[in-house]
């Protein structure tokens, strides 16, 4: 009996080592395992968590940008209503100073028939502009001699403006001295708007196609009578202007065609 239990034991001893030994390779492979996983998992996990604070980072950074890209968009829109604001009330403060040219400018066929005294007055400068056929503005050129002279118009005491309108001889009288009465009228506004001469310095006279200065048989003699002459009168004497027959300066009629 004791032997047999011996040789049982004898003969299970190598069967316990097999089992030994297989559950050592199975611990030793598990952890294997899990030491694998690990070192493959963990820089996925590191990358994982590298992207979320780039992806913050990024966010941020956006909304920095988005609120920058507002400020100087609303700074822009502000720039923008001033500068609106601004040029508006430019634009009403020359329209009251034309209108207000328009409505003191004296007119009349001469100077003499509505300034009394006018023996008392010397000229103290002259300047005469001209205009292309059938026109009534005012170029770059006549606009800097205009400016030259209102230099003069500044340092004189006394003083009142006549400001003679001229055509050729092309077309009709009447239209012809509306048309020069325009030309007239841009001087004057120019002169009353750009240096703040008082409107009631000014006597208008529209003469049309009369007066000319020189023939109007040739084209270079056309051109001069196309023109605009403003002359500066002073008065020596000191007293002011005798009361005028003044009368508003009317606008020219519309739809009159030009002559050619």
């Amino acid at each position: 009996m004791n032997c047999f239990r011996f040789r049982s034991l004898q003969s299970a001893a190598p069967l316990f080592a097999v089992s030994a030994g297989f559950l050592s390779l199975v611990a030793v492979t598990g952890c294997s395992t899990k030491n694998y996983v690990r070192s493959q998992t963990t820089p996925i996990i590191q990358q994982t968590n590298e992207l979320d604070d780039e992806t913050r980072a990024n966010n941020r950074n956006i909304h920095d940008v988005d609120q920058r890209a507002q400020a100087g968009i609303q700074q822009a829109q502000n720039s923008a209503n001033n500068a609106n604001q601004q040029a508006q009330s430019a634009n009403q403060a020359a329209n009251q100073a034309q209108a207000s040219a328009q409505d003191a400018v004296h007119q009349a066929d001469s100077l003499a028939s509505v300034v009394g005294n006018l023996d008392n007055y010397k000229q103290v400068a002259e300047v005469s502009v001209n205009f292309a056929f059938d026109k009534a503005d005012l170029t770059k050129k006549d606009r800097a001699a205009l400016d030259d002279f209102a230099n003069q118009v500044t340092g004189t005491k006394s003083y009142i403006l006549q400001v003679t309108g001229g055509t050729d001889s092309t077309g009709s009288a009447a239209y012809n001295y509306d048309l020069s009465q325009r030309r007239a009228r841009s001087v004057v506004q120019y002169l009353a708007s750009q240096h703040n001469i008082p409107a009631h310095k000014f006597y208008l006279i529209g003469i049309g196609k009369d007066q000319a200065v020189a023939s109007n048989s040739t084209a270079s003699g056309r051109a001069q009578n196309r023109r605009v002459q403003i002359q500066l009168l002073s008065n020596t004497t000191g007293q002011p202007v005798t009361a005028p027959q003044t009368s508003k300066l009317a606008v020219p009629a519309n739809g009159a065609a030009p002559q050619q």
